[in-house]
This record gives structure tokens, C-alpha cells and sequence, in this order.
């Protein structure tokens, strides 16, 4: 099984950054009348914050990491590595982690990568990134996590659109020979990977004029090939299977006590299935914070950004916490992360 039990790093910092643009779902015009109260009561999602067309997921991802560089006073030329999370990047190529380095003025001896990995994106970012530094050679790096869906969603598809918002977050990282260990449960299924697809677009299946064009899809919705589609009905089925089994595996086979932990960090989806998931999983509410209600599902960065924004998290951000984060999406992959924090770094949310 995909077991990873890594030592000698610590988190000490996360960060956030979301655009300005407040985008209601009860003022959505592809909902029928009452249709947006019903979807806001299901999903739990109020509004989300929406980039302009110049704004990428690197711009919101940069701002975020540069606020936490400063305030946790680091000296960038020691920054050993960055991993970049996101399937919207800058361009097909340089990867994009190639000019973040360079726009967070980091040393050229900087190890860089960019990972496509959706909505488990901080769970799969954050083996990656301890396992490259546990051994030592690398004392500080940096994991920047941060989507854009609103690029590559259907303005007209209600089915998406609603639930989607952007948002960039980075993840500070120390070498550290008395941290506790990360503890990681990791899955995928590739054999589902057409259940949440841009079909167009990519080498498989190259631009064409035609992939602008709009059409009414089997699911009644309208969208272009270039544009995201989802089996729903599937996605909603593996998240609810896979969402508990990914907590439940990893506390089983490193022997942690669900409850005693602190908090419980899911992947934003919605509120009907991350409450399916709590209940199943036996955690009280407190214990799960939630930024979906005004910050939608943002993909690989819903937990990090849930850290900097969820109510109730004083202990978290104040003093020492035990943790568990789960997430699952496309792909389709999933994991889980068992991992402690004493006293980290938190700016204050930005806003570009």
C-alpha cells in the first residue's frame, strides 16, 4: 500500500492569496427560479472570488509566497527547492516553478518542479517536498499551491460553475532532525480519469477552431471542448468511498487516534459530501473547519487556504495541534496526511 512515513521536516508557514472579484452564486443567471437557494443550501457555497482574464494561478500563488518570505524573514537564497501545484500553468512550457524562482528572486542552486495534480495537490506536493528535504541537503523549501478554475469552467454550465473559485496558497518548510514525522496515505485511479476531463486542447487532441464552439453536452450543459467536464453522479460516488477510506487507512496502518486530533482538514468540495465524510469519519463538528462558503472549492489549494481563512482554528495557529488533511478529485486520485504543528506562521489573507 502507498505508505510514507518521512521525518526531519516541519511546517512552519502558509500563506494565501485570492483575487479581489466577489462573484454570488444567488445572483448566478443560469439558475431557474430558486434554484439558487437550493444549491446554496446543498453545497454550502455562498460565493467565490473569481480572477481577471491577466491574473494566473502563479500571480496568486507569487503574492502569497512573497508575504510569507518576508514575514518569516527568510534569507531566499537558502530556499533548496519549489514545487509548483497547479493544471493551470503559465505556459505548456517553461514549467512554471522556472519563473516563480525567478520572480521570488531565489538562488539558481534552487531545485524547481511543477506537479499537475488537482484537487489532492497539497497532499501529493507535501510528500513530495519532505521527501526531497528529509535527508538533509535541502533545509528550506517552499510548496506553492494555487488553481484557477474559472479558466477552464463553463460560465454557462450550472452544474460547475457555481461550486468553482481561484485562489493561490504556498507552504513554508524546514529540515528539521527533531520534527515529528509526516505521515501520508496516497492512491490514484487512472482507470476513471475521463470522469473529470478537458477533452481538447492539450497533444492528444490539439486546438482546433472547432474546440470554441459551444454545445449542449449529454448532461444538458453548455460548454466548449476546451472546457471541463465532470460525471458528477461518479465523482460525488468515489469521493464519498474514498474520502473516508483515505482517513480511516492511514490511521489504521499508523496507528492514530481520529479522536484526538485537533482538526480535520478536507478538501473543500461541498458541505453535503464533506459532511457525509465527518459523520462517517465519527469527528465533531468543531473539529472540521470550512472556507467553502465564501472561497467555493479551489481545488488543490482548498486546504491550505482553509488554514489561513476557517474559523476556529486559534490552536492551530497559536500552539501545538495534531492534524489530518484528506482530499480527492481528479484524476482520479486521493490521499490523506497525518501531521503536527507548534506555533507556525499565518499571514493575513491577500487579495490581488
Amino acid at each position: 500500500m502507498p505508505f510514507f512515513n518521512i521525518e526531519n521536516v516541519k511546517m512552519v508557514g502558509v500563506s494565501a492569496c485570492v483575487p479581489k472579484n466577489i462573484e454570488d452564486n444567488i445572483s448566478y443567471p443560469y439558475f431557474a427560479e430558486g434554484e439558487a437557494e437550493r444549491v446554496i443550501a446543498s453545497t454550502g457555497i455562498k460565493q467565490r472570488r473569481i480572477a481577471n482574464s491577466e491574473t494566473t494561478s502563479s500571480d496568486l500563488c507569487f503574492e502569497a509566497a512573497d508575504k510569507l518570505l518576508e514575514e518569516l524573514k527568510w534569507n531566499r537564497e537558502e530556499v533548496g527547492c519549489l514545487i509548483y501545484v497547479s493544471q493551470t500553468p503559465d505556459y505548456i512550457l517553461p514549467a512554471t516553478s522556472c519563473i516563480l524562482q525567478k520572480r521570488l528572486g531565489l538562488s539558481q542552486n534552487c531545485l524547481v518542479l511543477d506537479l499537475s495534480i488537482g484537487c489532492p495537490g497539497w497532499i501529493y506536493g507535501m510528500n513530495m517536498i519532505s521527501s526531497l528535504m528529509s535527508h538533509g541537503s535541502i533545509v528550506k523549501g517552499l510548496l506553492l499551491v494555487g488553481e484557477t478554475p474559472s479558466k477552464y469552467k463553463s460560465y454557462k454550465d450550472k452544474s460547475s460553475w457555481p461550486l468553482f473559485g481561484d485562489a493561490g496558497t504556498a507552504t513554508a518548510l524546514e529540515f528539521d532532525k527533531q520534527a515529528e514525522p509526516l505521515q501520508f496515505f496516497i492512491a490514484a485511479d487512472g482507470y476513471s480519469y475521463e470522469s473529470i476531463i478537458i477533452k481538447e486542447g492539450g497533444f492528444r487532441f490539439p486546438f482546433r477552431h472547432e474546440s470554441l464552439e459551444e454545445k449542449e453536452d449529454n448532461d444538458g450543459m453548455v460548454r466548449n471542448a476546451l472546457q471541463s467536464r465532470m460525471d458528477g453522479m461518479s465523482v460525488f460516488a468515489f469521493g464519498l468511498k474514498q474520502g473516508p477510506a483515505a482517513i480511516k487507512e492511514l490511521s489504521s496502518h499508523f496507528s492514530i487516534d481520529i479522536n484526538a486530533i485537533d482538526f480535520l482538514f478536507i478538501h473543500q468540495a461541498n458541505m453535503y459530501m464533506n459532511e457525509k465524510i465527518r459523520k462517517k469519519i465519527g469527528i465533531s463538528l468543531e473539529k472540521v473547519p470550512y472556507s467553502l462558503d465564501v472561497f467555493g472549492n479551489t481545488s488543490c489549494a482548498t486546504i491550505p487556504l482553509t488554514m489561513v481563512v476557517g474559523a476556529g482554528l486559534d490552536k492551530f495557529r497559536n500552539g501545538f495541534s495534531d492534524n489530518l488533511a484528506c482530499a480527492f478529485g481528479v484524476g482520479l486520485t486521493w490521499g490523506s496526511l497525518y501531521f503536527k504543528t507548534d506555533k507556525i506562521k499565518i499571514p493575513e489573507l491577500m487579495e490581488i
